[in-house]
């Protein structure tokens, strides 16, 4: 299922690198979720090659949504939704229920859509979502191990993409971005800006921290990236990372009743329905034939938060015996936006980024090895992506180092699934004294959880409101009182 990445065309003239006339702000897009009804837009354009700056020009659709106390402000506070490939325009409203009264007193919150995204001249790799199916854009191997099939795949995939992507595919990349973000800070009219965003956006946040040291005020930095992985070994974690998150699910299964007595039972369960159906898939009404790559695919997108575990139990009913068909979302239409635009600026941003390995029995070592360490997701993350079959990147990969002032707060789940601990160890490292991390003892995605409230949300906004980081690393226990449902209306399951 691709997720949608934008709503409608927003309204606001187009403005060069220099600072926003308030008759530029006008009114955003309408936002399926609901966005809060001060957000303003505007339109910047930037170069489609920093290399040239003076050539092509893109669109970066901004938005703002201002403090109600401006006797208080310090700032602007920028946002990313992560991905790479989610559109962040409507960002501050989500962002505005979260943060405290004083953080919102300070800041004019503001969200964009990253070059390629959305309504900042989306690019395509001209697939329909039928062309595009989960197990396959997730290079899941076959039932017995082969990766072929994702080779064929990734090959394709890749001519698709530089096909359709045009002239402007290959200048999407987390460098480029960052560069429009400091455009956005100039346009803005700000010598300096705050950051804060999770997963991918971490990375890209780090980079921007990495370019543009001085222009840095505060910046909350979640679900981190290693810089030094990506991207390829980056995502040969999530092998790992699935494994060290399965036991969270299988103690709530274990709770639930009817999937195992013990843990060790409902993970031998899990690995067993996976294989029979990679004998004998299932049909949903809607999803069609539900095969074992699936059934991994649904359990990794599910594990993103605890409080989606249900979703992964209602499957494994329906799959193993014959409970009610779980809903299957279809993706949303949006008028002028490619549907498969949030895959195209994935692989555009994945591959264009670094280098990736060309030799394809590297990819068939490494998933061998994971399969079998790691049976859970089966050595999806080790697979091979489109990115082997990319041209070289136009540029190096950047080097996140230490090099800037310490302004920079790191929030991390110690089982997170998607940017595992591990890998935010390679970010604090980077970092070094620039840095701060603040772990929470639990596996969702991203420590900044409203849902799950602890030192993280805490002491994030400590930070923001007054600068101040904790003087040492530290690790917390989430607040009593378990998980609340409230909150979590902004948070999208990525199964593509």
């Amino acid at each position: 299922m691709v997720g949608a990445v934008v709503l409608a065309v927003a309204f606001g003239g187009i403005v060069p690198g220099v600072a926003v006339a308030e008759s530029a702000w006008g009114e955003c897009p309408p936002d399926p979720a609901g966005s809060d009804p001060r957000l303003r837009c505007a339109v910047l354009e930037v170069p489609l090659d920093y290399r040239a700056p003076g050539g092509r020009k893109i669109e970066i659709r901004v938005s703002r949504l201002a403090t109600a106390k401006p006797g208080l402000r310090r700032g602007v506070l920028l946002h990313n939704g992560g991905g790479p490939g989610q559109a962040s325009l409507h960002l501050p409203s989500r962002y505005a229920q979260a943060y405290s009264r004083e953080v919102l007193d300070r800041y004019d919150l503001i969200g964009f859509d990253p070059r390629g995204v959305g309504y900042s001249t989306p690019i395509t790799c001209g697939r329909s979502p039928a062309e595009l199916p989960n197990e396959w854009v997730m290079p899941f191997p076959a039932a017995d191990g082969s990766i072929t099939g994702n080779v064929d795949y990734a090959r394709d995939l890749a001519r698709d993409c530089l096909k359709h992507g045009g002239d402007i595919v290959r200048h999407v990349t987390t460098a480029n971005t960052a560069r429009d973000m400091d455009r956005i800070r100039v346009a803005l009219g700000e010598r300096r800006i705050s950051y804060s965003s999770g997963s991918y956006g971490s990375y890209l946040g780090a980079v921007y921290a990495t370019l543009f040291p001085e222009r840095t005020d505060r910046i909350v930095l979640d679900g981190n990236v290693d810089p030094n992985r990506v991207w390829h070994r980056q995502w040969a974690l999530w092998d790992s990372g699935a494994e060290l998150r399965f036991p969270d699910f299988a103690a709530w299964a274990v709770r639930e009743g009817g999937f195992g007595a013990t843990p060790d039972q409902v993970r031998a369960g899990f690995l067993a329905l996976a294989k029979k159906l990679d004998r004998t898939p299932v049909v949903h009404p809607k999803a069609g034939p539900v095969n074992g790559n699936l059934l991994r695919a649904i359990f990794r997108a599910y594990s993103y938060h605890s409080l989606y575990f249900p979703e992964i139990g209602a499957w494994w009913r329906f799959l193993a015996d014959g409970g009610p068909a779980p809903a299957w979302g279809d993706p949303e239409l949006v008028p002028g936006v490619p549907q498969d635009n949030s895959v195209a600026v994935l692989m555009a941003v994945t591959c264009g980024d670094t280098y990736w390995p060309h030799d394809i029995d590297q990819y068939r070592r490494e998933v061998r090895v994971n399969r079998a360490r790691y049976p859970i997701l089966g050595g999806m993350g080790a697979n091979i992506w489109p990115c082997a079959f990319w041209p070289k990147p136009l540029e190096p990969t950047v080097r996140v180092t230490t090099n800037g002032p310490t302004n920079i707060l790191l929030l991390q789940t110690l089982r997170d699934p998607a940017t595992p601990y591990a890998g935010a160890l390679g970010m604090r490292d980077s970092l070094g004294h620039r840095a701060r991390m603040i772990t929470v003892n639990t596996g969702n995605h991203g420590a900044y959880d409203p849902t799950t409230p602890s030192c993280a949300i805490t002491e994030t906004h400590r930070f923001l409101t007054t600068g101040t980081l904790p003087r040492h690393d530290r690790t917390c226990e989430p607040d009593p009182g378990g998980p609340r449902q409230a909150g979590l209306t902004g948070f999208t399951p990525l199964l593509r």
